[in-house]
């Protein structure tokens, strides 16, 4: 009973346009106050334990670290040096996209600051070589949502965060998914273009191809700054964000002198605005789930499904459906910070292993973004491309029909996802 009355009041409030952080938080209260009698003492020290957590820090500094990437012309350098690789195959300008984004993927955590670095450079410039508007956009706005799966993730971060799971397993489980997936994008790509013979670059010659990776080479060392201090234990996911940070500023700043010091302000402006409005999300899905557990909803939940003789594959095909359908109205962060309360106690009865099964919830949401009528990769792309969202999401079918083929090998395939961070150590 209690359960309904929660969820029917939460998402009350969201039908009424309401923020999905505020009706969270009204919900909660509203609850506690006049049906409870939780006393808000205790309200107040859960709201503090749950954020004094110093994996929460990593989150700002990854925006900071994408923000400086993005105006500080290390994108631009990325492009060149992926279509320098592909440029000649058929469509490649489109598959010089989906390697870029893997790419910055791998430095930046972000899927919509990966489609703006990358699409705001190269869709005009695949308009001007000949593609059709609508392919390129398609090609930008699905890849970037590599941004999400390929580490450092900000996404797998408020996951770790929700469950208490290793950010640093979850990181080098989602290296091999993210390239298998981007190899499948570019598969997708290729037969597009193939199929409706788009052109081709010139082919480059392997002097031109090491002088666009020399440029590029600044942007690529932080991949190895993340991925190799977090492996060899120099220092932790969060560390390892605020050291991303202060390099992604040299970089930009110093070494390629494509932002001055003047810009740098509005970096940090920008960076703390979006961290301001993730960190009062994650606030108050602490209180939500605070107060799903102190009704015992998840354990309700779990003991029920088990008791429906509820095995592993009807289980995760029911998450995946519930995560596809919330991924259509509610934005990534939102979603995990809702549902991970609920599901991971019930994934954890089941026996499915905490690191599949956030790689598993990581890829949904990517698919997320890219799905009418809240994907936000949709909207920036719109805002690139000034395409409508229905076009735009015609525009990805392909490349959305690719990635739902990859939910499906990795729901049901764990050790696509698991089998890196065992081999070294992780788990």
């Amino acid at each position: 009973m209690n359960a309904t009355i929660i969820f029917i009041l939460l998402f009350g409030l969201m039908l009424t346009g309401m923020p999905v952080s505020i009706s969270l938080g009204l919900t909660v209260l509203s609850f506690l106050f006049f049906m409870t009698d939780v006393p808000i003492e205790a309200v107040a020290l859960k709201l503090f334990t749950g954020i004094e957590k110093f994996e929460i820090m990593a989150i700002p500094f990854f925006i900071l670290a994408g923000n400086f990437l993005t105006h500080g012309g290390v994108a631009r350098r990325m492009i060149n040096f992926a279509t320098s690789m592909v440029g000649h195959w058929r469509g490649g300008l489109g598959l010089g996209a989906v390697v870029a984004c893997a790419l910055f993927a791998a430095i930046s955590g972000s899927s919509p600051a990966t489609v703006v670095a990358i699409g705001s450079i190269l869709l005009p410039a695949m308009v001007k070589a000949g593609y059709p508007k609508r392919f390129g956009a398609g090609v930008v706005a699905s890849a970037g949502g590599l941004g999400i799966l390929i580490p450092p993730s900000i996404v797998m971060v408020m996951y770790a965060v929700s469950t208490n799971s290793s950010i640093g397993a979850l990181f080098m489980a989602g290296v091999i998914p993210g390239l298998v997936l981007a190899a499948m994008l570019m598969g997708t790509t290729w037969y597009q273009a193939w199929r409706h013979d788009y052109p081709r670059e010139p082919k480059m010659s392997w002097g031109q191809r090491l002088k666009a990776f020399r440029e590029s080479v600044w942007g690529l060392l932080l991949i190895v700054v993340v991925m190799g201090g977090i492996y060899t234990g120099i220092f932790t996911p969060t560390e390892a964000a605020a050291m991303s940070a202060v390099y992604a500023f040299f970089v930009a700043v110093f070494v390629y002198k494509d932002m001055g010091l003047k810009n740098v302000r509005k970096v940090l402006i920008d960076s703390a605005n979006m961290s301001a409005m993730l960190l009062y999300i994650i606030t108050n899905a602490v209180l939500f789930s605070f107060l799903l557990t102190n009704e015992n909803i998840p354990q309700a939940i779990a003991e029920w499904m088990v008791g429906q003789g509820l095995g592993v594959i009807s289980f995760l095909l029911f998450v995946n459906v519930l995560l596809l359908l919330m991924g259509n109205i509610m934005e990534p962060s939102s979603i995990i910070l809702i549902t991970a309360p609920i599901l991971f106690p019930i994934a954890m009865k089941l026996g499915i292993n905490p690191v599949h099964f956030g790689v598993m919830i990581t890829v949904n949401m990517e698919i997320g973004m890219i799905t009418p009528p809240v994907g936000l990769n949709l909207y920036v792309a719109s805002g690139i491309t000034k395409m409508g969202i229905t076009e735009l999401t015609i525009a990805c079918w392909p490349w959305l029909f690719t990635m739902l083929i990859f939910l499906v090998a990795v729901t049901y395939w764990p050790p696509l996802s698991i089998w890196l961070p065992k081999t070294l150590g992780l788990m």
